[in-house]
């Protein structure tokens, strides 16, 4: 556990860092479900954090097995899709000791992920629940600014987007956002066509939550 945490304080102290850099990854699950979708959202968010906050993450992201220890290099990791989602008990098990030790889960749904990522989710926490992240919370506030909460992306059922968490022990770790399609809005810009304004705003609140999770950022408000 001590090697672990000097990890994340290294990870932290070089998110601004000068001459190293760290990665971030895609998490690769069982079930069927399409894990992969998005190809290009990660590369393009890495690039905006790169530019605009002056970060040093490596430009390659990496794809994780959910079960392989080599999560635990990975300071953020970002799971998506449209279908089943299926973690097994050494996945969860896995997953919880990642997240417990200082790591972040970013889910996004792609649409028709939500039934699914609920319930696998409750193997890796069986004692919490998702929890509505209000909108005084420091993730809609830092670097960018988003009154709203949650921007709009994609519809999908005429819902307002929401932004949940789970919170262990005080921190937040995984932020989940719901009806919004983060990712659909980091892809490059002739995958969906949508405009510069959409787009901007979806990264924006991408780096929002990487410079949250990152700076080991520890209230549950």
């Amino acid at each position: 556990m001590k090697n672990l945490i000097i990890l994340f304080i290294f990870f932290a102290t070089s998110f601004f860092g000068q001459s190293h850099s760290f990665k971030i990854g895609i998490l690769k699950y069982n079930g069927g479900g399409d894990w992969y979708a998005n190809p290009t959202a990660l590369k393009n968010l890495i690039q905006f954090c790169n530019t605009n906050l002056k970060t040093n993450i490596h430009p390659v992201y990496d794809k994780i097995e959910v079960g392989n220890l080599s999560i635990f290099q990975y300071p953020w990791v970002h799971l998506t899709g449209h279908g089943n989602v299926v973690f097994s008990n050494m996945e969860a098990n896995n997953l919880r000791n990642y997240l417990t030790a200082g790591g972040f889960l970013h889910i996004s749904d792609n649409y028709g992920l939500d039934p699914f990522i609920r319930k696998e989710m409750k193997k890796v926490f069986p004692d919490i629940d998702f929890v509505e992240i209000p909108l005084n919370h420091e993730i809609y506030k830092t670097p960018y600014t988003f009154k709203n909460g949650l921007p709009k992306i994609h519809e999908h059922d005429d819902n307002s987007p929401l932004g949940l968490g789970l919170i262990y022990k005080g921190r937040m770790v995984c932020f989940y956002d719901f009806e919004c399609d983060l990712g659909d809005g980091w892809e490059d810009e002739e995958v969906h066509n949508d405009s510069e304004e959409i787009r901007t705003k979806a990264l924006k609140m991408g780096a929002n939550i990487l410079s949250y999770a990152l700076m080991g950022a520890n209230e549950s408000k």
